[in-house]
């Protein structure tokens, strides 16, 4: 028998949850196909069959078990059934005759589509390379009918309401359990102070618009918002270390580099995979590193290498709608910053004091720990990346 075990997805990770087995208890299982998709607080990991052989699963779906713990065994004497032939990885329902080619989807939009009954095959994937997506899960298909509103009984007295008042209750995952963990413990731990400024994107958005296509056909990625913000913070941090510090005990460690957390939102809850180094890259490098994190995060393979560390962390909730916001520290971060959504406003004309303009603005918030940062610094780094993005010249000249 050769033991199935959970393998260690980092040294700060000791339990997973397990997911829906792949494979049933008696089924031939080949080297290194796909058995379960293993959940930890920080990223879904595939646990493969270490050997070909008879499949015993002794644990079940659902339960949460410990970095080395046995969750099945292979018999890997057992003799290959006639006609067995290597499973595909993962493996897949059965599809139509004329199927040949099972398509490429995310493991969340497989069992949408599998408790939705869409059959997946059907369904044109937006995603990179063609592959399907919980959005084009959700989009399949005709709408179903509209239906009627619940009928109201008339009667002498007050009318009585006919629908479901039911109630349902999930277990939440290890990723979203860790998110309210490190929530309450940033609430509770740091001083936490929000301080807010705001941007006239006007020049941005103007060189933007001009070069996207050059940049794009040069580099293989769009050229974004978050490349500029990234190297105005930069040039922020560079000038405000402390808030690219964090304590230690009762000391404050200084980083020498620039390791920038984006908050991604997925399925599952929300991510912050690490652009490491950004003090060395140029818009384009930047760029093409979040394009990298995002097209991973959405697919579910990003790794606890992807989402450690970091030194300070950027968050956009403008592509969300979102005006104003306080965002919430990442421990143990000491700063983090709130992009928002942009907005024509009447603002005074900065060549000509007095008159009134329609310019795009951005509110910009910046949440910090006051136990490290002075309200000063909070104002200044604010002010810094304020004056870069309205002239992203100094982004090139490093002022």
């Amino acid at each position: 028998m050769t033991d199935v075990t959970i393998p260690s997805p980092g040294e700060s990770i000791t339990e997973v949850r397990i997911g829906a087995w792949k494979r049933n208890d008696g089924d031939w299982v080949e080297k290194d196909e796909l058995l379960n998709e293993i959940e930890s607080d920080k990223a879904t990991l595939e646990l493969l069959a270490p050997a070909a052989g008879t499949l015993k699963v002794t644990a079940d779906s659902g339960t949460d078990q410990k970095v080395g713990a046995i969750v099945a065994k292979i018999d890997d004497k057992a003799k290959r059934p006639a006609g067995a032939a290597p499973a595909a990885k993962p493996a897949p329902a059965a599809a139509p005759a004329a199927e040949a080619i099972e398509p490429k989807a995310t493991s969340v939009a497989r069992k949408m589509a599998a408790d939705k009954g869409v059959d997946i095959a059907k369904v044109e994937g937006t995603g990179p390379g063609g592959r399907v997506t919980k959005a084009d899960i959700e989009n399949a298909g005709s709408a179903p009918a509209a239906k009627p509103a619940p009928a109201m009984v008339s009667t002498t007295s007050a009318p009585v309401f006919t629908g479901s008042r039911g109630v349902r209750r999930e277990r939440m995952t290890k990723l979203r359990a860790r998110i309210a963990e490190r929530l309450v413990m940033a609430k509770n731990t740091a001083a936490m102070l929000t301080t807010f400024n705001e941007c006239d994107m006007s020049e941005v958005m103007r060189l933007r618009a001009e070069h996207k296509e050059a940049f794009e056909k040069r580099h293989g990625t769009g050229l974004g918002f978050m490349g500029f913000f990234m190297k105005a913070v930069v040039s922020a941090l560079e000038k405000y270390p402390r808030v690219n510090a964090s304590i230690v005990g009762d000391e404050i460690e200084y980083h020498d580099y620039i390791d920038v957390s984006v908050a991604v939102g997925t399925d599952k809850g929300l991510v912050v995979p690490v652009v490491r180094n950004v003090q060395g890259m140029s818009i384009a490098q930047i760029e093409m590193g979040i394009k990298e994190l995002a097209v991973k995060a959405r697919d579910g393979r990003l790794s606890v290498e992807d989402m450690t560390g970091g030194t300070f962390t950027i968050t956009n909730g403008g592509v969300y709608g979102s005006l104003m916001s306080t965002p919430i520290l990442n421990p143990p971060q000491s700063g983090i910053l709130g992009m928002h959504a942009i907005k024509n406003r009447a603002v005074e004309c900065p060549k000509n004091p007095g008159h009134v303009v329609i310019r795009p603005m951005m509110y910009l918030a910046l949440s910090y720990d006051h136990r490290i940062v002075d309200g000063a610094e909070a104002v200044g780094f604010l002010v810094q990346v304020k004056n870069a993005i309205e002239k992203p010249e100094r982004l090139l000249l490093g002022v």
